[in-house]
């Protein structure tokens, strides 16, 4: 009688307990931003920022063009869907709506952390989904730093065009199971970047990149970066609420004492686009299409969109997710409309006016903000 051939996609005991912890955590999460406050009191420093109004516009705003070149890819518009979850049965229906929405809107859109699926390949389809319903959009796999030898695995799993590697030390130092051991991912991050063949970004989770990381960045060869600034979603919030639950009285502590820290998402994109050569996302607190037209004025590429969606998706219908998408890029429009932009290169040429909280924190850095910003970007698709 042959022997019995273990079940190689059931986790073994040795991560069955790690599985179920990432798993509940995900759930956790989801459920903890759409019933507590968990937004950053800190702006994301785009109210510093204005546009001049042009009276004589000399366009047809029916005929303004969103179409954006994502890392080689055609978007219909310059915003992404970020990451937000997957790794737990419940969390399937929210990223089934969110690909069929990415799907009608023709634009990328990100997975959460495949962390859970790796430590338990049962959970693959809450991450599958996104392909099976976005075939036609840029769909962006996730992974941290550590994940090194699942990174080809996080690609297969949803056919992706993208890899995120997300960074998130906030998180970690105030999650009660975090791991703050964040030695080597710099070499990491290159050893990912040698084994993989498409297109890498590296994502902060909500306390922004600086200058200097997003330059130690540029040097290992990502080839883009998203800021995940701060601003909106705060996760040492959410982390808050789960040591809370917890009893852990000296994370939730410091879950209050860190909830505002980082880097404001609007700095943030300018501090690595005056720093690197490499196109950059706005994620963090984009709360309407005026925001997105503020962070491609600074330089940005496209905008990432995660809280605005989550509730929609969860408690609503795709139609929800799309009808939310549709403000953000009707207030796009009007934006361009009003200064005169056809397409979302020109707002990259656009003037600004400056308020006096990021002009003077400008200032302090050293970073020259009344030089010309990069310039428009050629429509090369892959």
């Amino acid at each position: 009688m042959e022997k019995d051939t273990p079940d190689q996609s059931a986790p073994s005991e040795d991560n069955q307990s790690d599985s179920a912890q990432t798993r509940r955590r995900k759930i956790e999460h989801i459920d903890i931003c759409l019933q507590e406050d968990v937004q950053s009191k800190r702006s994301t420093l785009f109210d510093e920022i204005d546009f001049i109004h042009r009276a004589l516009p000399e366009i047809d705003k029916s005929a303004i063009d969103l179409t954006t070149n994502f890392l080689g890819l055609r978007s219909a518009a310059p915003i992404v869907i970020s990451a937000m979850t997957g790794g737990h049965p419940q969390t399937y229906d929210i990223n089934k709506r969110l690909a069929e929405a990415a799907e009608e809107m023709r634009i990328p859109i990100g997975v959460g952390s495949q962390r859970a699926a790796v430590e338990d390949p049962s959970l693959a389809r809450t991450f599958k989904v996104v392909r099976e319903c976005a075939p036609n959009c840029p769909v962006i796999a996730n992974i941290g730093a550590t994940h090194v030898e699942v990174a080809p695995d996080a690609i297969e799993m949803i056919d992706a065009d993208v890899l995120a590697i997300h960074l998130n030390p906030l998180q970690e130092a105030i999650q009660p199971e975090g791991d703050c051991n964040s030695a080597g991912f710099l070499d990491n991050i290159a050893e990912i970047r040698a084994i993989v063949d498409i297109p890498i970004i590296v994502k902060e989770t909500g306390a922004g990149i600086s200058a200097s990381v997003a330059k130690e960045l540029e040097d290992v060869g990502i080839d883009a970066i998203d800021v995940g600034g701060v601003g909106g979603t705060s996760w040492s919030a959410v982390e808050y609420y789960r040591a809370m639950k917890e009893g852990d009285s000296m994370k939730a502590q410091l879950g209050q004492e860190y909830w505002d820290w980082g880097i404001p998402t609007a700095l943030s994109v300018i501090m690595t686009t005056a720093a690197t050569d490499l196109p950059v996302i706005a994620t963090g607190g984009v709360r309407s299409g005026l925001d997105v037209a503020k962070a491609l004025a600074l330089g940005a590429m496209s905008a990432g969109i995660a809280y605005p969606l989550l509730a929609p998706a969860a408690n609503g219908t795709m139609q929800d997710v799309v009808t939310k998408l549709k403000g953000f890029t009707e207030s796009l429009r009007v934006a361009m409309y009003l200064t005169g932009c056809d397409c979302v290169d020109d707002l990259a040429a656009q003037p600004l006016l400056l308020g006096p909280r990021l002009t003077s924190t400008l200032q302090a850095l050293n970073i020259e903000y009344r030089k010309p910003r990069r310039g428009a970007r050629d429509h090369i698709f892959r």
